[in-house]
This record gives structure tokens, C-alpha cells and sequence, in this order.
């Protein structure tokens, strides 16, 4: 496992140890658990890259992107 050093609030430490001690849980293990969770509910919400690409193929389906590319630099001169 790596190390690190994280900094926090006081109100935070203070919530931290009165946590630990209450469910006898070391604190790193709780931040690594909060970490944990965090990671995952984010991956949960957020769609992969597969579903992005079914979700938006056939867009320019009879575009050129060259046009819209110009027109877009034609419009900020």
C-alpha cells in the first residue's frame, strides 16, 4: 500500500477521531473506505465511453466537418 499525507480541516480531524473511536476503526481505514466509496458512486454515474459513443454516432451523418470547423472560425473574427 502507498503512503500519503493528506491535510485537514480541524472540524474534519475532530469528526475523523470521534468516528474511529466510536466504531473502533482505524482512521485510514475509513478514509480508504470514503475513498473507495467515493470512486465507485462516480463510476456508477458516469457512462462509459462505449454508451457516449452509441449515444452520439450518426451526429454528422451528411455534415462535412470541415464546413462547420470554417464557419465556427468565420464567426469569431
Amino acid at each position: 500500500m502507498i503512503r500519503t499525507v493528506i491535510s485537514l480541516d480541524p472540524e474534519d480531524k475532530r469528526w475523523l477521531e470521534q468516528k474511529s473511536k466510536a466504531t473502533q476503526t482505524p482512521m485510514t481505514t475509513l478514509i480508504r473506505q470514503a475513498i473507495r466509496r467515493m470512486r465507485l458512486d462516480e463510476q456508477a454515474t458516469a457512462p462509459s465511453l462505449d454508451t457516449l459513443l452509441d449515444r452520439t454516432k450518426g451526429m454528422w451523418k451528411g455534415k462535412d466537418g470541415l464546413v462547420y470547423q470554417q464557419a465556427i472560425r468565420w464567426e469569431q473574427k
